[in-house]
């Protein structure tokens, strides 16, 4: 397919702009002008849409294909909430509402919906209060360590390090670094959680917290986490829940109740809004009361007379941590699933995640390696050691996947396992969608058999087959007017 700069005709204009109606010429500075014409593809407008709608079609997108990337899958997205999120008296509210004189008479419904939001959330994750600012799961994780250092302030704590395991996602030690901690990484046992030993030796008073997804990057739980936070507690450390793996246990247990103290969100994950190319995204945080003074302003409150305002009288908030009150349309997207589901569904949502992985366990365990040979929670870790020795490696198995109409699952990640292949079904696939991927993923295990050396030739039906990928990292080029230079 031609790049749109290929297509371009000089002379041809997709839209004109009409003559300026200002009198007063403005001179515009030489040094700021550019020498040339900006040198845009000349087309058509039918033909730019044409281009682009073109362009999608190569797509893999959850609306075309099974997407069981693991630890970070986009569900699907159902259009009730996308409907719910485009209503103009939503839409068309202006965020400086609030902060005019009477105006929050005029969005008392959309801080109804932050106000009820915050307090549902609460009631699943077992937490006291919620801030709904943060942008995404990174930014709430930022938030959430930014209170953990303010309570240590507050109380003269002389606190260095955090504690993460070995098999963290990788926004868990950078989260740290940003917010001035060391940290300290826990390998894993030999049942793929952390090893409890080794953690005891590295407690000390100088340790801030501890950050933990619980399930674990491996799709297990920890049972042993009661006896995790009653150590880390014992030298006043915070414990800080990873919420990616969230819909594992809803329902089913709240992080504040097994020892957790702060925690984000990822409403991308557990309530299915939209999520990926950089953005929009949620990812509220909530804490339990010692840290509630900490949460950033605004928040909404509800008055004696049952209307919502904005507060910001918090002497130890660590502040403004985003614009305005977060992502709206993200959080109004959650409110509507939320409520579509109701409390049985919600807990269903982790019943049939948790279902569909095992047995997708079940189905492969054998064909490939399952370096933890339990029962797992709603993603599935194998190693395709196997496969590798014949000279079919994890990477050449994903690669294969896309030619059979499936994305690929998350390889080479978590780094603990060796070929890693992570597989997360998601709570909203049917069984004949995971039923065609497991005779998929046996059939890459049959051709490693027969043969191996076909395994480099996938994927054979896409635009773009198999590039160089080691040579397109070290010879980057996406300028078109580089390569034709």
């Amino acid at each position: 397919m031609q790049l749109i700069f290929e297509k371009s005709v000089p002379g041809q204009r997709g839209f004109l702009n009409s003559r300026s109606d200002v009198d007063v010429a403005v001179a515009f500075p030489a040094e700021l002008a550019r020498a040339e014409d900006c040198p845009l593809p000349e087309l058509s407008e039918l033909e730019v849409v044409r281009h682009y709608t073109n362009l999608s079609k190569y797509n893999f997108s959850i609306d075309t294909h099974f997407y069981p990337l693991g630890s970070c899958t986009m569900k699907y997205n159902p259009k009730f909430c996308e409907e719910i999120a485009q209503l103009p008296e939503f839409t068309q509210l202006h965020p400086l509402l609030p902060q005019l004189r009477h105006g929050d008479q005029f969005v008392q419904g959309a801080l109804e919906v932050l106000y009820e939001l915050e307090k549902w959330m609460c009631e699943m994750t077992g937490m006291d209060a919620i801030t709904m600012q943060p942008l995404a799961g990174a930014h709430g994780e930022l938030t959430g360590v930014m209170m953990m250092a303010a309570y240590h302030k507050a109380r003269g704590n002389d606190k260095r390090y955090i504690i993460v395991p070995d098999s963290a996602h990788g926004t868990n030690p950078a989260t740290a670094r940003i917010a001035g901690y060391e940290t300290i990484a826990i390998p894993s046992d030999a049942n793929g959680v952390m090893d409890l030993e080794k953690l005891k030796e590295c407690i000390t008073d100088e340790v801030a917290g501890l950050m933990l997804t619980c399930p674990n990057t491996h799709g297990l739980f920890n049972s042993d986490i009661d006896k995790i936070a009653e150590m880390i507690h014992a030298v006043d450390g915070i414990m800080y829940y990873d919420g990616a793996n969230l819909n594992a246990i809803l329902g089913r247990c709240r992080p504040g109740d097994i020892g957790f103290d702060v925690m984000h969100i990822n409403t991308h994950k557990t309530f299915t809004t939209p999520h990926g190319g950089g953005g929009p995204g949620a990812g509220p945080v909530g804490v339990t009361e010692k840290l509630t003074p900490y949460l950033p302003v605004s928040r909404v409150i509800q008055k004696e007379d049952g209307a919502y305002a904005l507060k910001y009288d918090y002497p130890d908030t660590i502040g403004y941590i985003a614009s305005f009150y977060g992502n709206f349309g993200i959080l109004l997207r959650a409110y509507a699933y939320i409520l579509l589901l109701g409390e049985e569904g919600l807990r269903a949502v982790s019943d049939h995640a948790v279902l569909n992985a095992n047995y997708i366990k079940e189905c492969l365990k054998g064909i490939y390696h399952l370096p933890f040979d339990r029962r797992c929670m709603h993603e599935v870790v194998f190693s395709a050691k196997n496969q590798a020795e014949r000279g079919m490696h994890a990477l050449d198995i994903a690669k294969f996947l896309i030619d059979q109409g499936f994305h690929p699952p998350t390889v080479y990640f978590p780094l603990t396992v060796k070929e890693s292949i992570m597989i997360e079904p998601t709570e909203t696939e049917s069984k004949a969608t995971i039923d065609a991927f497991i005779e998929a993923m046996m059939a890459a295990d049959q051709l490693s058999r027969s043969a191996p050396e076909q395994a480099h030739q996938f994927p054979a039906t896409t635009p773009v087959t198999r590039p160089d990928e080691v040579k397109a990292a070290r010879d980057l080029n996406t300028s078109y007017f580089q390569k034709t230079a």
